[in-house]
């Protein structure tokens, strides 16, 4: 198994670059976790509109996936999942030897593009999260539902 989580931007705060390593850090070897980080397009000057920055963009997350055989998009409108249910599809994804792309797309979110060709779109919350804290979020949930695969006493009910 492999899990890649590939979230537009390249500076992120500092706390939440922390917070991304002290669980990166804790994960084990064989989950294969990888961040890639492609680079935000700019938001001023050339003309270019949202929509435009957004197809950008989904194109750098599709070139970083090419790996991948399951795409899922973090999006605002995806299914909420428990963190047992994402243990149970970590769990499928191990049986399966399923490499995974995690996708968060930039300030402005995925490409309508992007939702298409994701096989899954996942929600992380029902508030509107900046997209630096989705990526610590993502990355605290894989740790989660590792540690309750694991039985570690992290998770706690």
């Amino acid at each position: 198994m492999k899990i890649n989580l590939i979230a537009i931007g390249k500076k992120m705060p500092d706390w939440i670059q922390t917070g991304i390593t002290h669980y990166q850090k804790q994960l084990p070897r064989e989950l294969n976790f990888s961040l890639t980080t492609p680079e935000a397009q700019k938001r001023k000057g050339k003309g270019k509109n949202i929509e435009q920055i957004k197809q950008l963009e989904g194109e750098l997350l599709m070139k970083a996936s090419t790996h991948a055989n399951l795409i899922i998009a973090f999006d605002e409108h995806g299914k909420q999942h428990t963190t047992k249910e994402i243990a149970t599809a970590m769990k499928n994804w191990q049986q399966n030897g399923d490499s995974v792309a995690l996708l968060i797309g930039g300030a402005d979110g995925l490409s309508n593009a992007i939702k298409q060709q994701a096989h899954q779109l996942w929600g992380l919350s029902n508030l509107t999260l900046p997209h630096s804290m989705a990526r610590l979020l993502a990355v605290e949930q894989i740790y989660r539902a590792h540690s309750l695969l694991t039985n570690h006493p992290y998770h706690r009910e």
